[in-house]
């Protein structure tokens, strides 16, 4: 009843709805086309917060939003990791221990960039250091730390030209972008020593197989879809795509917000990445929906939270906590505080349901079956080994339950397998999936027609862009929308612990993981701490332009001197409620780093 008023009151795009990264492929396709059959295309999802400027700049410059091949592939054929802007040791664990450490046991050399020492720069024990290097950058220098490394693939010949000139176009915007590029000054501004960059630069472009691996540390930031393309940039440029062991590669951060976001719980996008304002791919779906569908792309999350009061008037919210997981998060409490209608579906009283005017409670992963699309767009199902608690209902069975009540037709499944053979139907790169097919193992999109076996990886004979051609473009710095003043001298970045996952509403409740941290900490170098008085355990107040927490100190070398770092998963000392809320103009992802 609700639902009906807003749309009746205010109109359709008074509505916003979330998808989830922790439900099944048919539950987010049933709320992103609950989303459209309610008249609006504000329909998003947990990417925009993690790898929204990665999706564009590789669907921009290669044609797909994904990674471009296979864990197995990689850790069985790549020579060189350039593993940037990710901790895969403690945020992706299970790809670390089963694919990553076997290909360093194998010889595979590391390269890893980031600004905070981590379990990935110490996890893999190998004892030849020629084999592991860190280059500890500076917060937000990661396009100079790639600039240096492409001016010397081009000042020493490093260049595939065969490739470049066969499958590629726009080496020349590269080469005019670092013709007056000052190497020596780029570095000093990085904070590492230029022949270290220059060291890893030729062990990256002079393997047979180089791969790159980039995380959240890239892509959230205000210039992320540059960052990004600039990795773009050194595979393109050194030929190292479109066969095994190769390719440009983003570490997910949920189990599903690859498969949440290949079934069109996005607002420009539709299931399988076809345009919104595509009059031929809309037209497509809406014959098996037999309803039209909005035109124009819709808000993103943060769009659709910051214009409450203003445009949205509602959300439906499944699965996420926007109250802990958005910046400037205390603003975003003020906001929710004033919205005139909030459904949330999920599995615990979230910090974000706590603003709910009805909460819909949801069963857990264990206890229902579907669909998810692990990181590098393996198709696998889930079977259910729990019995479902009583109060309950499956994601799936709430979804069809409310469509069917809007609107009495289109949201009638029996079962999950029936909202899988639909959403094959209208998202191309699914089409040739049948659940039989997934088997044990699943299946490696695209499968275009039965009998596919997938692609374990992409663009060997060609890329998807609307040439064929892998495009490369140069990039240049773009600082942080805030840099150290007199009034806020130190930079802020951001990440997450092993033990704990994203907003903590389900790690926090582990006494096993909370044993290790139980409450949040920050990281600051010796230097700082002697600066401002501070001792190893010591409680401090750490103050943003947006608000301010109380955590405990942990002194340590493991960040650079004039840097700190701390986490988002503890409720009252979270990051996020100091975060900032602006925007990259193009992925529209916040700068978290």
């Amino acid at each position: 009843e609700e639902l009906e008023e807003v749309r009746e009151e205010y109109g359709p795009d008074a509505m916003g709805f979330f998808g989830s990264s922790k439900t099944m492929n048919e539950e987010n396709y049933l709320l992103q086309k609950l989303a459209r059959r309610y008249g609006t295309n504000n329909v998003d999802n947990c990417t925009r917060m993690c790898h929204a400027s990665t999706v564009y700049a590789l669907r921009t410059s290669l044609g797909a939003g994904a990674m471009t091949n296979s864990m197995e592939d990689l850790m069985n054929e790549a020579d060189v990791l350039w593993i940037q802007g990710a901790n895969p040791a403690e945020q992706h664990p299970i790809a670390n221990s089963n694919y990553f450490r076997q290909a360093v046991l194998d010889g595979a050399t590391v390269i890893q960039v980031d600004p905070h020492a981590n379990k990935t720069t110490t996890s893999f024990d190998i004892e030849e250091t020629e084999r592991h290097q860190h280059l500890q950058l500076e917060p937000g220098t990661d396009i100079p730390l790639l600039n240096i490394v492409l001016k010397t693939v081009l000042e020493n010949d490093w260049v595939d030209e065969e490739f470049v000139e066969e499958r590629t176009e726009g080496i020349e915007d590269l080469r005019e972008t670092l013709e007056d590029f000052d190497k020596e000054a780029a570095a000093e501004e990085c904070g590492v020593p230029l022949e270290d960059i220059e060291l890893a630069a030729e062990k990256y472009a002079t393997a047979d197989n180089a791969a790159i691996f980039t995380g959240m540390g890239m892509s959230q930031h205000t210039c992320g879809v540059d960052n990004v393309q600039n990795e773009i940039n050194l595979a393109l440029a050194t030929g190292n795509l479109g066969r095994p062991g190769t390719g440009v590669n983003p570490l997910r951060g949920q189990n599903n917000v690859q498969g949440t976001s290949d079934v069109g719980a996005m607002p420009n996008v539709l299931p399988g990445y076809q345009l919104v304002d595509d009059d031929e791919a809309r037209e497509s779906v809406e014959d098996v929906w037999g309803f039209e569908i909005p035109d124009e792309p819709g808000l993103t999350n943060v769009e659709i939270t910051q214009s409450i009061g203003e445009q949205i008037q509602g959300m439906y919210v499944m699965g996420e906590n926007p109250v802990m997981s958005e910046p400037n998060a205390n603003h975003v409490s003020d906001l929710l505080d004033e919205l005139g209608f909030l459904v949330v579906q999920d599995i615990f009283m979230t910090e974000t349901a706590e603003y709910a005017d009805v909460v819909l409670p949801a069963t857990t992963w264990a206890e229902r079956g579907g669909t998810v699309t692990n990181t590098d767009r393996r198709v696998q199902r889930m079977r259910p080994v729990q019995k479902v608690h009583e109060n309950t209902k499956h994601d799936l069975d709430i979804l069809t339950e409310v469509g069917t009540r809007l609107f009495g037709e289109g949201f009638d499944f029996d079962d999950v397998e029936e909202v899988f053979e639909e959403l094959r139907q209208v998202c191309p790169i699914y089409h040739g999936m049948t659940y039989d097919a997934l088997g044990e193992e699943g299946l490696h999109w695209p499968c275009y027609e039965p009998g596919d076996e997938g692609d374990p990886f992409l663009y060997e004979d060609e890329f998807t862009t609307e040439s064929g051609l892998g495009q490369i473009e140069g990039v240049v710095h773009q600082p942080p929308k805030e840099t150290p003043d007199e009034e806020y001298p130190l930079i802020l970045t951001t990440a997450r612990l092993e033990e704990h996952y994203n907003t903590g509403t389900m790690s926090r409740r582990s006494p096993t993981l909370n044993r290790q941290h139980p409450e949040n900490f920050v990281d600051i170098h010796p230097n700082d701490a002697e600066r401002y008085g501070i001792e190893d355990g010591d409680d401090v107040t750490v103050k943003s332009r947006r608000g301010e927490i109380t955590l405990t100190a942990q002194v340590t070398e493991a960040i650079k001197e004039g840097s700190i770092w701390t986490t988002p998963h503890f409720a009252a000392a979270s990051a996020n409620r100091l975060t900032n809320d602006v925007l990259d103009e193009r992925a529209k992802i916040p700068e978290y780093k």
